[in-house]
């Protein structure tokens, strides 16, 4: 039995509040449990240099953590982001922009600023999963307005984590799971079942391939129940 008395097939509760930040073009609460992530997009008109006149436009995000969003205070990183922060920014840039037909976005740079409230594993995972939300709004006050066609929106998007801990593969572990896990893969997908990013590794002993096969098809699943949620979000 795990620690919340999940079934290791489960996701914990997914909360999505939209409209969290109402002076956002799109924003969006999410709660995996007790992680929780305020997602925000802001659209601006101010192409990357490197992206000027090449006709398409250009999704990016931030991820920062707060001070207390875990059980012990951390320093907020002003001056200069850790490796860490950088490779989780990365992620969800690359990840949103899958859900995003950037030719059609051309002359608008939109980022996604995700703020960790609370941590207890899966930020990354849920910080991909709200700001899709986040993102698709901010897209429609777009098309809404006449400014891009709606041939800008792709699909769906959204991540999950999975592990092996005590020798049992689990679905979107929390911190008590993730800290001790064996395995721990962050699976990002879209809703036509084609993968984006796969970050993985074994903390111990080597997996086989047919456990990599078992971890997949168990972020299927909970992706695919995250899709619905997104949808259901969006439909508000």
């Amino acid at each position: 039995m795990r620690a919340d008395g999940r079934a290791p097939d489960a996701l914990r509760p997914i909360e999505i509040i939209t409209g969290y930040q109402p002076y956002a073009e799109g924003s969006a609460l999410i709660s995996f449990g007790d992680t929780r992530v305020l997602c925000a997009a802001s659209v601006s008109q101010t192409l990357p240099t490197w992206l000027e006149g090449r006709g398409r436009g250009w999704v990016t995000a931030e991820y920062a953590m707060l001070p207390r969003a875990t059980n012990t205070r951390h320093d907020r990183e002003r001056l200069k982001i850790s490796g860490r922060t950088q490779e989780i920014q990365r992620l969800i840039g690359r990840s949103l922009r899958a859900a995003v037909s950037l030719p059609a976005l051309d002359g608008y740079a939109i980022t996604i600023d995700c703020d960790v409230l609370q941590a207890d594993g899966g930020t990354r995972t849920a910080s991909v999963t709200g700001g899709y939300v986040a993102l698709m709004f901010a897209l429609r006050g777009l098309v809404g307005k006449g400014l891009v066609s709606s041939d800008v929106f792709g699909p769906a998007v959204a991540a999950v984590s999975v592990g092996l801990v005590e020798g049992e593969p689990l679905l979107d572990l929390a911190y008590v799971e993730d800290s001790r896990a064996q395995v721990d893969f962050n699976v990002v997908m879209n809703d036509q079942h084609a993968f984006i990013e796969v970050q993985g590794t074994a903390e111990g002993e080597p997996f086989s391939r047919e456990a990599l096969d078992q971890f997949m098809a168990l972020a299927e699943k909970g992706l695919d129940e995250l899709f619905l949620v997104q949808q259901l979000a969006l439909s508000r």
